[in-house]
């Protein structure tokens, strides 16, 4: 006699999927159901998580980035208040970072910017300069 090579079996054990599977299938259908119960009880006994309410952030582009790291800059500077700390604190370092990335983003994407996007950049870098100038003293 011949042995036939049945390789393996695939069964799909997916929620969806025990509809299409045959009548054979029972046990499947058990451990499925099996399955569902534990992750009905889990979400049953799990805390519920607080729904945040929905923030509308800005487009992300070239001016909404820069203006972030203006904002980066203004706190480290000590010029704006730190949102989480509630109060002006500064990290004339952290500033001067920040400072810098903007210069080399300025330098690293001349000629490819439109003159609006130009000119923000290099008021917002003259203005940040003085402030840091001003807080170093």
């Amino acid at each position: 006699m011949k042995e036939e090579d049945k390789g393996f079996v695939i069964k799909d054990r997916r929620i969806f999927a025990e509809e299409k599977q045959e009548k054979g299938g029972k046990e499947d259908k058990k451990e499925s159901a099996g399955e569902e119960v534990k992750d009905q009880a889990q979400k049953e006994t799990a805390p519920e998580e607080k729904q945040e309410p929905e923030i509308h952030l800005p487009e992300i582009n070239f001016p909404t980035f820069i203006i972030s790291l203006n904002a980066s800059a203004l706190v480290h500077l000590g010029a704006i208040e730190d949102p989480v700390a509630g109060k002006k604190v500064k990290n004339l370092p952290m500033g001067k970072q920040t400072i810098d990335i903007l210069s080399m983003l300025e330098e690293k994407t001349r000629g490819n910017l439109s003159k609006e996007e130009e000119n923000m950049l290099k008021h917002i870098l003259y203005d940040l300069k003085i402030i840091y100038v001003k807080e170093k003293e």
